[in-house]
């Protein structure tokens, strides 16, 4: 599958329920062995089963929106065990998994698939012209 943006997601942002750069958006490692992802009716975090979730990272930052081109700093999550990660899947974090919206899902991006081995990983977004993704 190529990155692609939750279908209910772009809704989210065209509904002025994500904000970008005010809220707290987050990334997650995620095993496609154990998540297959639908774009079309997944919706919350709630929708990734919990074995899925290799790794989570803390708050984005340095992020920017310039005409709907969504970036920020690279991620790296520390110390990680456990299954390969072939995904990480952007979201809205509210806090609670069946309002944590989802954003996108990402499975080309450098240092992806990775195999944990219980060093830090780092995930580098692409520096083109769609940076992590577009609206």
């Amino acid at each position: 599958m190529a990155n692609a943006i939750y279908d209910l997601g772009r809704a989210a942002f065209g509904n002025a329920e994500i904000d970008w750069l005010g809220d707290t958006i987050k990334a997650i490692l995620v095993d496609a062995a154990d998540y297959t992802v639908n774009l079309a009716t997944d919706n919350d975090l709630a929708d990734i089963p919990a074995g899925a979730r290799v790794a989570t990272s803390s708050a984005l930052t340095s992020k920017t929106n310039v005409a709907g081109v969504m970036d920020a700093d690279d991620v790296t999550w520390s110390s990680v065990t456990g299954d390969q990660s072939e995904a990480v899947v952007i979201y809205l974090d509210s806090g609670v998994e069946a309002t944590s919206l989802l954003i996108a899902y990402i499975d080309s991006a450098t240092n992806l698939p990775v195999t944990p081995n219980g060093g830090d990983i780092t995930v580098a977004w692409d520096n083109g012209a769609n940076k992590i993704f577009k609206l």
